[in-house]
């Protein structure tokens, strides 16, 4: 009877791994393939895209969606301004946040309740476009790269993911070093920081990926194009080759429209590459560390 019982439950219990393993497969599918297919659409023959004919391997190999790319100058303006943002925007925000995050997870800091109070507040109510925007104007940061670091200088729910982290760091480790007549300032810098990668790592990661696909607030605060990040640029590639197509009525240009149609599309696709190479490349090197952080970070409360 016992044997009949672990058989069911082995059973059971394969059954519902193969369940799990066939339903992660196919989310990888779903996540895996889209990407695939913008690669190998970057590097086929616009004609064999549009027919249809490519599936996952290129399609009548071309670079000129490449080479297009690569001779548009103000793209590679835009990937200096976004290197740029993201680098020192990411710096600031990790000068940041990481210091108050653990100031509001020391138990003796009088009035961490309210702060934490009034920094969850900012999580579901904001001052709204026009006043920020007139703020802004006011301060005298309109159309500056400074507005571009400055702005995402922290979050609330990465103060809060860093703030718990540091709490699950013993407390006798900090009360040692007090005895050794260790300063805050000290025990942060030698410490906690030291102990801390996982979760610095983390927040690098949000606030890199952040700054980098950032458009809104550079589209809205930006006018200088010598200024303009990188995301800037790849919008007007997408909206003008709409436009200039929709404006092309004339039956005699008809196959020159197609043939630019079809060329704005290889660029499309080779400009999304170009946009998101540089983030696939630095995340497998956060990976561990960026899993770990994420868990300990969204455990205790």
């Amino acid at each position: 009877m016992k044997k009949q019982t672990l058989m069911l439950q082995s059973n059971a219990d394969n059954l519902f791994d193969l369940v799990n393993r066939i339903i992660l497969y196919l989310v990888l599918f779903v996540v895996v393939y889209p990407m695939l297919y913008i690669v190998a659409a970057s590097f086929s023959d616009p004609y064999q895209v549009a027919a249809g004919k490519l599936w996952l391997w290129p399609v009548g190999f071309t670079l000129e969606g490449y080479e297009r790319l690569i001779h548009y100058g103000e793209i590679w303006t835009g990937y200096g301004n976004t290197i740029y943002y993201t680098v020192a925007g990411t710096l600031l925000a990790l000068a940041v946040t990481l210091p108050a995050a653990f100031a509001l997870s020391r138990k003796d800091f009088v009035g961490r309740g309210g702060l934490m109070v009034m920094v969850m507040i900012t999580m579901f109510f904001s001052g709204g476009l026009i006043p920020t925007y007139l703020n802004i104007k006011n301060l005298g940061l309109l159309n500056t790269r400074t507005l571009m670091i400055i702005s995402g200088a922290s979050s609330a729910y990465n103060l809060i993911v860093s703030r718990t982290f540091f709490s699950t760091i013993p407390e006798e480790m900090f009360e040692a070093a007090k005895i050794d007549g260790c300063s805050y300032t000290r025990i942060f810098l030698q410490i906690v920081l030291p102990l801390s990668k996982p979760i610095i790592a983390v927040m690098a990661m949000y606030f890199g990926v952040g700054h980098w696909n950032d458009y809104f607030g550079p589209m809205i605060y930006l006018k200088t194009r010598s200024f303009f990040p990188l995301q800037l640029f790849l919008r007007e590639i997408l909206i003008q080759s709409k436009v200039s197509a929709e404006m092309l009525a004339d039956a005699e240009m008809a196959e020159a429209a197609a043939k630019s149609a079809r060329i704005s599309e290889l660029i499309k696709y080779s400009s999304i590459i170009i946009s998101t190479l540089p983030m696939l490349m630095i995340y497998p090197f956060l990976q561990r560390f960026f899993i770990k952080g994420v868990m300990i970070g969204a455990v205790k409360g």
